[in-house]
């Protein structure tokens, strides 16, 4: 089962998780990161990765975040491909204290 960026990766945009990843399976728009699952090999090296906790297995994911698998599976084909950390949005930091991290 791939993984999923849920809403906490909204206006923070880390990029810890891309560093990890072995497989080109991150996309990044203005606001956050996607994962494309026709890429994502599963190895869950993201999901520690992500200081705000956005990343899940599609198998542990609460049924309250579901609408992200297919968010992530529209918007990681639409969107170019992220392979190395970039800086976080100005936001990051406030989203992160917000989201109690």
């Amino acid at each position: 089962m791939p993984h999923v960026v849920t809403e906490n990766c909204y206006s923070c945009r880390f990029t810890d998780c891309v560093s990890r990843c072995p497989v080109k399976c991150f996309h990044i728009d203005a606001l956050r990161v996607y994962i494309d699952p026709d890429v994502c090999v599963d190895c869950g090296a993201c999901i520690p990765a992500c200081p705000v906790k956005a990343i899940y297995d599609v198998i542990d994911m609460p049924e309250d975040k579901e609408n992200w698998i297919t968010k992530n599976r529209i918007r990681s084909k639409a969107l170019p491909v992220v392979t190395e950390k970039q800086s976080s949005l100005q936001t990051a930091a406030a989203r992160r204290m917000q989201l109690g991290f």
